[in-house]
């Protein structure tokens, strides 16, 4: 299965802007891409570029001033598989984790592992390690959660989140990683491309997709508290502690951001 995944987003400065990016394919799936996801800016302006400390792929720009646009078309492969399910993948000791799943059992800026422990433990104390575990608390962010897009702020927290009851894809994955960091298991906050492949029509608006990896028996696992099923044609682009370390744009100056568009649409020949 081949994937047509892109974006644009078009700024107005009221004056120059550094900018830092995180919008590349994560590069745990370059052998798939077949049209690279070249970033084009109208106005043609310098890019550099440099790893992060995740090993995510972020440009820098100095947007001008007034409006610029943001761009680009990409063409991946894809299994074509949902996400993967490991009913018996179990959970690690903290003492036999490896060192680089450490941090992601840390509280982090919108996981605030000290306010929600407590909580944590009493819902999810009694529930079996491992796989059903994650689970549980997937199934609990899921029905506790109420969507709505009126409900998102960029400062919303995984405690404000937990109070409110309600919020976007993000307040749902920053809810689940907390839960999962206070119950001793390793989350990761990750950000992409998501299609719409084998859900119902209509379908809305694209936009980029938040969901969470839990470290099990060894490896990553995806996890999507949002929808709470496994879902088709989910395109990485970036992984962190929480959503402060994979922004779509960090900018260092005012702007208001005009608009945006967002797709990921299967190949159909």
């Amino acid at each position: 299965m081949q994937l047509k995944v892109g974006y644009e987003l078009i700024y107005d400065c009221p004056q120059p802007t550094p900018m830092i990016l995180s919008l590349h394919i994560h590069s745990t799936r370059v052998s798939d891409i077949i049209i690279p996801d070249h970033l084009i800016t109208r106005p043609s302006i310098p890019i550099t570029a440099y790893r992060d400390n995740f090993g995510n792929w972020c440009s820098r720009i100095v947007a001008p001033k007034g409006e610029i646009n943001l761009s680009t078309a990409a063409l991946i492969n894809d299994t074509g598989e949902p996400d993967v399910i490991a009913e018996s993948a179990r959970q690690h000791l903290v003492q036999e984790l490896p060192e680089e799943t450490l941090v992601f059992l840390l509280g982090s800026r919108y996981c605030e592992t000290d306010l929600l422990s407590d909580i944590a433990w009493e819902k999810f104390g009694n529930s079996p390690l491992g796989w059903s575990r994650v689970q549980a608390i997937c199934d609990y962010v899921h029905q506790h959660i109420t969507f709505g897009y009126e409900h998102a702020r960029a400062t919303k927290t995984a405690w404000e989140t937990y109070n409110e009851a309600n919020g976007v894809c993000r307040d749902y994955t920053h809810l689940a990683i907390t839960f999962c960091r206070c119950m001793n298991i390793p989350a990761r906050y990750c950000t992409g491309y998501l299609s719409d492949i084998g859900t119902p029509l209509p379908y809305g608006p694209n936009d980029f997709a938040a969901w969470f990896e839990a470290y099990l028996d060894g490896q990553w696992f995806t996890f999507d508290t949002r929808f709470n099923t496994p879902r088709i044609g989910r395109v990485l682009i970036a992984r962190g502690r929480d959503a402060a370390d994979v922004s779509i744009s960090n900018t260092f100056g005012p702007n208001i951001l005009k608009s945006f568009k967002v797709w990921s649409d299967e190949v159909i020949e």
